[in-house]
């Protein structure tokens, strides 16, 4: 195990949120790649929790926590210090672990703004009341958003592109996990 990281249960609400690259400098600290254009929720949590890499050289098992010190944009990259790494070899051990943060520390998003993990799952259903599917994942393509929304027809699983825009959304629906939108099932 590594030396003043603690072992910690991983929270009921966390989400993935990025690796740990390498190390960066010579005082612990280190380049992480967020899973995410806007990783505010790196920035906005102190408390990281840490899993080793599924591939690769493991230097630790099970989950540890990090007290994060400071977490920053650099670069085009974001580079973090925390209080249990304070030199490069110890920065370098913790090259491609997964970083997790709880969900219930991501700032609140601003109105008809979303979190992607919290659209995975909702059902997407037209104006008319047809169910779509449900959201599976979702695209970045530049300049929008796509919705990837699976559904099962004659024993198959298959896939519809929707835009989340504007003119193809009308409501969100966290609470009842629903997403009306208008488009019709054969676009």
């Amino acid at each position: 195990m590594l030396a003043g990281l603690e072992p910690a249960e991983l929270p009921a609400d966390a989400v993935e949120v990025g690796r740990i690259a390498d190390a960066w400098g010579i005082k612990g600290w280190f380049k992480v790649l967020p899973h995410s254009a806007s990783p505010e929720a790196l920035f906005s949590s102190k408390r990281w929790y840490l899993q080793p890499s599924e591939r690769g050289a493991k230097t630790f098992a099970g989950t540890l926590l990090l007290r994060v010190r400071e977490a920053k944009e650099h670069s085009g990259t974001v580079v973090a210090s925390a209080q249990e790494v304070d030199d490069r070899g110890t920065a370098e051990s913790l090259k491609g672990a997964r970083i997790f943060v709880a969900r219930s520390s991501f700032p609140t998003p601003d109105n008809d703004e979303y979190y992607w993990v919290d659209l995975i799952g909702l059902e997407v259903v037209n104006r008319e009341g047809l169910v779509l599917g449900s959201v599976r994942e979702l695209l970045s393509t530049g300049p929008q958003t796509v919705l990837v929304i699976e559904y099962f027809e004659h024993g198959k699983t298959l896939e519809r592109l929707i835009p989340f825009v504007s003119a193809h959304v009308d409501n969100v629906d966290l609470a009842a996990r629903r997403i009306t939108v208008d488009w019709q099932p054969d676009y």
